[in-house]
């Protein structure tokens, strides 16, 4: 079963491929695909399945099972479980899958290049849905379950040029999700209360076909399961108040209804109902949820039925019609009704898709499907009459077709239950089949009847391929009606679950005397016949019966709704600014955990210890100076520099407690994040405070200092609640045997959590990438041939010599030099950098230190597997050594100092890492497996080599990218807008100087 899944959906992934060199016969191989693979599924599985004892799990008579062990941690299987409920449906997905198939092949034409997609779409829903009815596991039903919703919207969305289309596979692909998402709720909680997620054991312990013995399974919250259960097949099979999508769906393709509309995709509720009912007839929700909707779907479906002029919609609303009876059917628990279930999904799935591919063959040939319009077509087509003949009566339940058989088989189930529930649904269904009756005979009147008044509509001459799938269909629910005898084979095993584990007394037979099921199947003759007279005298009739409540106007309203308030929330909540977002988040952040320490009872530390040495106290002073200093700075410098003194004193803390590696980073980000910050501060305003400074400033420090206080309560609770030993007991002794290093810290990162590690230097890089995408208009890296490339305002407009002063002029004369000589001369600061923005002392000091900072650089990175140091400290040291420079010399400095495309030096440190960690693969070993070599050099004495230092060096060349890219998004782009605005500025006062004395000469 798994290897035909699996078959049938790597064809689907060829399907475009073999169309585009096939054409339209490709139809034919997939139409002989799926019967080929029903074929082998009834042969190997058909006999087995009929000879086990249905309601047990394991054991010689169980029916076929195939498990393959998928997520063992979280205990989903592949649980495929071949019982003959899940086979009858298996006939209807492939067996009519086949032949749609073959009527595609006539129904596309053959320029048709959409007919590619369409095919691999449908060959890949045929396959969804046999796993959706082959699965015993609870999350594998859902996930086929959800694979059918997603491929029904791409194939009612097929015609994507038109709105209908897109529009109802909107409203299909939102109702059907609603419901599986509650289905899923259900699927989840019935599993936890079952202690298990196979379907076929949930339903042993529920005690489905257990003659005699008590359901293990019940109670509030297995009703509440089987509730949300039930939710899903409601939005599935289309019942009330639901049944609005499934008209709205015919705007796909005519196959699409055939297939997913009338033979499969609806089926997946009643499916659901069949399956649960054995084991769940008696919940509190289920006679409300399946009886009552189903029975209201049956009569409000027909009834709409009658008010339509096209053909397509006659039919649609008559499938909702039917699902309702359906439902109703299957979910009434006995087995007689199961039996009568059985025989409704395959009546139903062979008349309805015929009669939908008829209504395909009529618009094909005539152009329309509006009954008003279509006059004397059966005349001119007296094979697809017959066919549509045959079709409808079984839909109408004339003798002796199959129809017949099977609604006189759920009517005599109804009787037979007895009571006030089971003589209303009896006469429900009563009703309902006279309103099948009427718009089953107006169909075939509206579609083949001649007209008074109206021209005969012309047809060519129909193919036997085209024509040969409905008839195909029409045909074997004639002959089953006389010999019903395979169905009720089939029925048998499952009527027995039903019944306490007996099947049922009542056959399907074409001629049951004269019981109480016979009555009212010719009072719902004689009220059909009535109903039709009456519509075809006046076609409007039913129209104009005035609807009071419309499921899909309340859909509407819904999400007309839904979507106001989304306009709201989101012109309340995303107003631009970031402290109001910063406020919210804090909030939510604070308020939360609060009420958690509040509400629930915690431990909280026995001990505190304030401070292990007077220098701790003064630096908490210090950094409580800091965060005080800055709530009430006014001017944006401040406030930063005043940040940067809590990060500093947080760093001396760290120190003090034994902690150099985490105080050595701090202290690195805290100076590259201050440089950082000032140079983001020449684009933003001086001050803070625009309005009411005061009380936002008030209100935002009482927030964070909440937020503080709350954390550390938080984190002394979680320190309080400890009840295993922590996860860094063991670090000491990984990080020396399994890592070979001494530094705990650097270890972990590069080797113990080396995943970890690669996780946060791609955040890295992608959050650098996001910094310059904001702030760079041309492409990254570009360096512009001189600052005589100056764009003014226009599209790839260039500044003039002329249109300078002679000051600029001048300014570019010494760029261009500096260009000539950046070989030779280091830090020219003078060439480069305005006298007032410069500092011989800052110069001297870069000349200084900076090549002695890039040699620290590469110590820390080689020293950190055993002292303090490693890639991302290093990494940070480098980038403080760029800004040094770009400090010192300005943007033209910094691009004498590294030639290169930060992005390409992010790329390469990725790429080191990466490759690091997949070495060990060539060895047989594991992805970032570490490994350690011992030598003995001349001169340098006894090293160890670990090729976890390789991944450090990815990540160094990763941080110093990054700083890199900041330093050219921040530092040198920002400066080279602003010698634009002002060239651009000097050069709009000249062009007014040169008018104005133009003016002045002119006298005026």
């Amino acid at each position: 079963m798994l290897t035909l899944l699996a078959a049938l959906f790597a064809a689907s992934l060829v399907v475009p491929w073999v169309m585009r060199r096939l054409g339209r016969a490709t139809f034919h191989l997939l139409a002989l695909l799926l019967a080929v693979a029903l074929t082998v599924l009834l042969v190997r599985t058909l006999p087995q399945a009929l000879d086990a004892d249905q309601a047990g799990v394991a054991g010689p008579r169980a029916p076929p099972v195939e498990v393959t062990e998928w997520i063992p941690d979280l205990g989903v299987d592949i649980a495929l479980r071949a019982d003959v409920l899940s086979l009858v449906m298996t006939m209807l997905i492939l067996g009519v899958g086949a032949l749609v198939m073959l009527y595609c092949a006539r129904y596309f034409s053959a320029a048709d290049r959409s007919a590619g997609p369409f095919a691999a779409e449908l060959l890949a829903f045929a396959a969804a849905m046999l796993g959706l009815v082959l699965s015993d596991d609870l999350i594998m039903l859902f996930i086929f379950w959800e694979l059918t919703t997603v491929l029904s919207f791409l194939l009612i969305g097929h015609a994507s040029h038109r709105i209908v289309a897109r529009r109802s596979a909107i409203q299909a692909l939102v109702v059907t999700t609603f419901g599986g998402l509650a289905m899923l709720v259900g699927l989840v909680l019935l599993g936890e209360l079952a202690g298990t997620y196979r379907l076929s054991e949930i339903l042993a312990a529920a005690g489905a076909g257990q003659a005699g013995d008590a359901a293990q399974l019940s109670g509030a919250g297995v009703d509440v399961a089987v509730l949300l259960l039930l939710v899903g097949a409601v939005t599935k099979s289309a019942l009330v108040p639901f049944h609005f999508w499934l008209p709205a769906a015919m705007a796909a393709p005519t196959p699409v209804s055939a297939y997913l509309h009338a033979a499969a995709m609806v089926k997946a509720g009643v499916f659901l109902v069949a399956r649960l009912a054995p084991g769940f007839h008696d919940t509190a929700f289920w006679d409300a949820a399946v009886i009552g909707l189903g029975l209201a779907t049956l009569i409000i479906g027909a009834w709409r039925s009658l008010r339509q002029t096209d053909l397509k919609l006659v039919l649609a609303y008559g499938t909702v019609s039917q699902l309702g009876l359906l439902v109703l059917v299957n979910g009434l628990g006995t087995a007689e009704a199961a039996l009568a279930g059985v025989a409704m999904l395959l009546a139903h799935g062979l008349f309805k898709a015929a009669l939908f591919m008829v209504v395909g063959i009529i618009d094909h040939e005539t152009g329309t499907r509006d009954l008003r319009q279509l006059s004397g077509l059966g005349r001119g087509q007296p094979a697809l009459l017959v066919t549509a003949v045959l079709a409808a009566a079984s839909m109408a339940g004339i003798p002796p077709l199959f129809g017949f058989v099977a609604k006189e088989s759920a009517l005599e189930s109804m009787v037979a239950v007895g009571g006030g529930l089971g003589w209303t649904a009896a006469v429900g269904v009563a009703l309902g089949s006279g309103l099948t009756v009427a718009y089953s005979a107006r169909f075939l009147w509206g579609a083949f009847a001649a007209k008074p008044g109206v021209e005969t509509t012309p047809t060519g001459r129909l193919g036997v391929v085209f024509l040969a799938a409905p008839a195909a269909l029409a045909l074997l629910g004639l002959l089953l009606g006389p010999a019903p005898q395979p169905v009720g084979m089939l029925g048998g095993p499952i009527s027995a679950l039903s019944g306490g584990g007996e099947e049922a007394t009542a056959e399907l037979a074409l001629w049951h005397g004269l019981a109480p099921g016979l009555g009212l199947s010719a009072a719902a003759w004689l009220l059909g016949a009535v109903l039709f007279l009456l519509s075809r005298r006046d076609l409007d009739w039913p129209g104009r019966v005035p609807q009071r409540l419309e499921a899909e106007r309340l859909y509407r309203g819904l999400i007309r709704g839904l979507d106001a308030l989304a306009v709201r929330l989101t012109s309340q909540t995303q107003r631009g600014s970031l402290g109001f977002y910063l406020f919210i988040i804090l909030t939510v952040a604070t308020l939360v955990p609060l009420s958690v320490l509040l509400l629930a009872g915690h431990r909280m530390p026995a001990d505190w210890i304030l401070a292990e040495t007077p220098l701790q106290v003064v630096l908490a002073v210090v950094v409580l100076a800091g965060a005080v200093g800055a709530v009430r700075a006014h001017k944006r410098f401040m406030a930063v520099l005043l940040v940067s003194l809590c990060g500093f004193g947080s760093a001396g803390i760290f120190a003090l407690q034994g902690s150099p590696d985490l105080a050595l980073t701090i202290l690195l980000v805290e100076s590259a994040v201050l440089v950082v910050f000032v140079l983001a501060l020449r684009m933003l305003p001086a001050g803070i405070w625009t309005q009411n400074p005061t009380g936002f400033r008030t209100a935002r420090a009482l927030l964070g200092a909440a937020f503080g206080l709350v954390m550390m309560a938080a984190v002394a609770v979680g320190l309080a609640a400890r009840s295993s030993d922590p996860v860094s007991v063991e670090f000491p002794w990984l990080a020396h045997d399994v890592g070979h290093g001494a530094n705990i810290v650097n270890v972990t990162l590069v080797d113990i959590r080396a995943w970890d590690t690669f996780g946060e230097i791609t955040v890295l890089a992608s959050a650098a990438t996001g910094v310059a995408s904001l702030i760079f208009v041309q492409r990254r890296d570009v360096r512009r041939r001189s600052l005589h490339e100056v764009p003014t305002g226009s599209v790839g407009r260039v500044v003039d010599d002329a249109e300078l002063s002679p000051q600029h002029v001048q300014e570019l004369r010494v760029a261009r030099s500096f260009a000539t000589v950046a070989r030779e001369a280091w830090l020219v600061a003078g060439r480069t950098v305005a006298p007032e923005h410069r500092s011989i002392v800052f110069e001297v000091v870069t000349r200084l230190l900076f090549h002695a900072v890039i040699l620290l650089s590469v110590y820390l990175l080689l020293a950190g597997h055993n002292d303090p140091g490693g890639g991302f400290a290093g990494g940070l040291l480098v980038g403080l050594a760029l800004m040094l420079r770009y400090l010192a010399g300005g943007r033209y400095e910094l691009e004498a100092a590294v030639p290169f495309s930060a992005s390409a030096l992010m790329g390469w440190g990725m790429t080191v890492a990466c490759a690091s960690g997949m070495m060990p693969l060539l060895v047989d070993g594991q992805l970032f497996q570490s490994a350690y070599v011992e030598l003995t050099l001349p001169l340098l004495g006894e090293h160890a080599l670990v090729s976890s230092v390789i991944f450090d060096i990815g990540v160094y060349l990763v941080v110093a990218g990054l700083i890199l890219d900041i330093l050219r998004s921040l530092g040198a782009e920002i400066d080279v807008r602003s010698e634009q605005q002002s060239l651009a500025e000097a050069s709009r006062l000249r062009r007014r100087g040169r008018m104005a004395s133009a003016w002045a000469g002119t006298g005026d």
